[in-house]
């Protein structure tokens, strides 16, 4: 075994054997999985290929203001931004994880989480190295707070991800596992190919994007699971290193541009688990999205700088869940749960069920087209490539 896949066993078998001494073994289910008969035979540590960066003003003394996402660093010649992953050189800016990602997995689709496009298929899952923010409670830390070069990572162009896709029958693409907006050039040549060649991208973001590469990106993404860590502004400045209002943006101008979207809320007991900041979320989600907006409530485990607290009881979860149908969201799911009947889609016209899951499992299908089968309803999502 080369050092770059043995590396990535021992590190896979450390996070399992944290995770049973932990007793949090549902959390080993939202970790990337490598699957090695498929992976590219070209990975190294620290494969790094410059690529012109797109979205930067150039400043005075060679200085660079990157207009990527709302941070708006400005660079100095020689140095990165805050994701560590875009560099000034001599000011000219450069992303260094173009093709040359650190993770290529094949994911049930339901992973990223999206339930409401293709049920049950495999989605051919990428990331890089590097995030534009830096949440405490981080579960892919170890690449999301990495630099390019401290990482294993493989010399896959975009057109060799389609061929992956296409290869492992994945009729879509996942930008995931950090934040996809740090890898923008990568990401959209790759839609760009995917699209041609008929295959759905899809990401699971922050949605921590600029409007105008978010307006580039909504032409040829397809669906977007968006993490809205909480709905309070303190909590993304003490734990997440950002700020709410470009994420309530980004929902807003993917929702307005046709992307599919579903949203992830991780409840963290005594951070953002409050009854009241859940229920004006749930509101703002039904006014500003629609009422037909999958929502999905995710248990916390303890990860990254927070592995002194405590996962969150099903209790929480459950009652986060009757705010938002009580709210008026219609679908609305509980995750990191295996067999808890919120994993399963129930027609919000007749209440009868359309797709049963445990886990990351599909079972009963009960759709004709896009429509409920028991009465005929459009249900909303994308259920054909």
């Amino acid at each position: 075994m080369n050092t770059g896949r043995r590396v990535w066993c021992e590190r896979l078998l450390d996070r399992r054997s944290f995770v049973r001494q932990s007793a949090c073994t549902l959390a080993l289910f939202s970790l990337p999985t490598p699957l090695f008969p498929f992976f590219p035979q070209n990975m190294r540590q620290g494969l790094v290929k410059p690529h012109p960066a797109l979205f930067y003003q150039v400043r005075p003394n060679q200085k660079v203001k990157c207009q990527l996402c709302p941070r708006q660093c400005e660079v100095k010649p020689g140095e990165r931004g805050d994701c560590g992953v875009r560099e000034n050189r001599k000011g000219s800016y450069y992303s260094l994880v173009y093709g040359n990602p650190c993770a290529v997995h094949v994911d049930p689709i339901e992973k990223k989480p999206l339930f409401h496009v293709l049920p049950g298929t495999p989605s051919y899952s990428i990331a890089t190295a590097g995030c534009n923010l830096h949440c405490i409670f981080c579960q892919n830390w170890e690449i999301s707070q990495a630099k390019p070069e401290e990482t294993y990572n493989f010399d896959t162009p975009p057109d060799q991800v389609v061929a992956g896709a296409r290869k492992n029958n994945c009729p879509s693409i996942a930008y995931t596992y950090v934040e996809p907006v740090i890898f923008y050039e990568y990401m959209l040549d790759t839609a760009r190919l995917a699209k041609k060649d008929g295959i759905l991208n899809v990401c699971h973001s922050a949605g921590y994007v600029s409007p105008e590469p978010l307006a580039k990106l909504a032409e040829v993404l397809d669906a977007a699971c968006i993490d809205l860590k909480a709905f309070d502004n303190k909590f993304y400045q003490e734990m997440v290193d950002g700020e709410l209002e470009p994420v309530l943006a980004t929902l807003k101008t993917l929702s307005s541009r046709g992307v599919h979207v579903e949203i992830v809320n991780l409840v963290i007991p005594q951070k953002n688990d409050k009854p009241d900041q859940i229920r004006a979320m749930c509101q703002w989600i039904k006014k500003e999205l629609g009422p037909l907006t999958p929502l999905h409530f995710s248990r916390f485990f303890p990860l990254h700088k927070m592995k002194n607290h405590y996962p969150t009881p099903v209790s929480t979860l459950e009652e986060a869940r009757r705010i938002a149908l009580d709210s008026g969201l219609k679908y609305v799911y509980l995750g990191n749960l295996p067999g808890n009947p919120a994993e399963n889609t129930h027609c919000h016209n007749c209440g009868k069920l359309v797709i049963s899951r445990r886990g990351y499992a599909v079972g009963e299908v009960n759709l004709k087209g896009d429509k409920c089968r028991h009465c005929g309803t459009k249900i909303p999502g994308i259920w054909r490539s």
